[in-house]
C-alpha cells in the first residue's frame, strides 16, 4: 500500500523516475571518474556503449548526482562534444 499512497500524493512521479539500469550506469561513470579516468574515455567504454541509447546517455549527463560528482564543467564540455 505504500506505493499506492505515494502515487496518490504525486500521480506524475513516474515521469521523473529513473530506471535501475540508468542508476547503475551513473554509478559506473562516477566510480570510474573517481579512479582518475576522463569522462570522454569512460563514455567510450563498451559497458556504456552497449547499454545506453544517446537519449539515456543525455539523461544520465543531466542527472544531479553525476553533475555533482564530476563537476559541472566536465559534464558541460562532454555535452557540447556529443551530437
Amino acid at each position: 500500500m505504500v506505493r499506492l499512497s505515494t502515487f496518490l500524493r504525486n500521480p506524475f512521479s513516474f515521469l521523473f523516475a529513473r530506471s535501475g539500469k540508468e542508476e547503475r550506469i551513473a554509478a559506473y561513470v562516477i566510480r570510474e571518474h573517481e579512479r582518475g579516468r576522463t569522462l570522454a574515455e569512460i563514455l567510450e567504454d563498451p559497458y556504456i556503449r552497449n547499454r545506453c541509447t544517446p537519449q539515456e546517455l543525455a539523461r544520465m549527463l543531466d542527472s544531479p548526482e553525476v553533475i555533482h560528482a564530476l563537476g559541472e564543467g566536465v559534464v558541460a564540455t562532454e555535452r557540447e562534444r556529443r551530437p
